[in-house]
């Protein structure tokens, strides 16, 4: 049977290859295997470090994300109310210096506006007070027209300014004045010796004194402008009489015709 000589022959191992084999140890097996457990153990041991390098990693991460966020977020926080603050200060300043402008022109205004109150006022009351003396130049001419004795006062204080001792007197009266008053005169200083003269220049309600080279002028016109010059007025008494009398005037020449003071 060739078959089983040459399967018999194979399991022979020739003298000259013995040398060459090595020997079987079964502790290179066990080696093998504690070398492949360490190996193994190792792996596991740096695929744990690594795992928990990643995560500590990860940990830093988050925590560097998180405290990035919370920086921003207080970054921006403080940044914020620096701006309102820098924005308020300068609204502040803004609003103190309008309100100082605002002071001043509201200053300047009240100043402006109590000048021209009392420029008001002043020429309210010069008005008021040329009224009151064209008033009372009215009311005064009426008195004289209607009263003959208007000028009886006046007499008496012009002959009453006259030294003691004087005998002799001439007195000067509009005509109309003279005819009303020329008995009163003569029966109440019966001791002086009155000379009553007409004198058509003058206005009724004036009158001329002379005596002893002393002349009291008693004239209409004269105690107007001192009476009102005390007011610091200047209205002549006969301002509007020589316009409305401009067509009379040939009578006035003569002492006919005569407007009334």
């Amino acid at each position: 049977m060739p078959q089983t000589n040459s399967r018999t022959a194979s399991r022979f191992i020739p003298r000259e290859e013995i040398n060459q084999l090595t020997r079987w140890d079964f502790t290179d097996v066990d080696e093998a295997g504690l070398l492949l457990a360490q190996q193994a153990r190792e792996r596991e041991e740096q695929a744990v470090l690594l795992e928990q390098q990643a995560y500590e990693e990860a940990i830093h991460n988050r925590g560097r994300e998180q405290g990035y966020s919370e920086g921003y977020a207080a970054g921006f926080e403080q940044g914020k109310a620096q701006a309102q603050a820098e924005a308020q200060k300068q609204l502040s300043e803004y609003i103190a210096k309008q309100g100082q402008v605002a002071a001043q022109q509201f200053g300047a205004l009240m100043a402006s506006a109590s000048d021209q109150l009392e420029t008001a006022e002043q020429m309210a009351a010069q008005a008021v007070l040329e009224l009151a003396c064209e008033l009372a130049r009215q009311v005064l001419r009426k008195e004289i027209a209607g009263n003959p004795n208007a000028l009886l006062p006046v007499l008496r204080e012009a002959l009453g300014q006259l030294f003691t001792d004087v005998r002799a007197v001439q007195v000067r009266l509009h005509p109309l004045d003279l005819d009303v008053l020329q008995d009163v005169l003569v029966e109440e200083y019966p001791n002086l010796k009155l000379t009553l003269q007409p004198d058509a220049g003058l206005t009724r309600g004036g009158c001329i004194v002379e005596a002893a080279g002393t002349v009291i002028d008693g004239r209409l016109e004269k105690r107007w402008l001192r009476a009102i010059g005390r007011l610091g007025q200047s209205l002549r008494w006969d301002d509007d009489v020589l316009d409305e009398d401009s067509d009379g005037a040939g009578d006035k020449e003569t002492g006919h015709g005569r407007r009334p003071a």
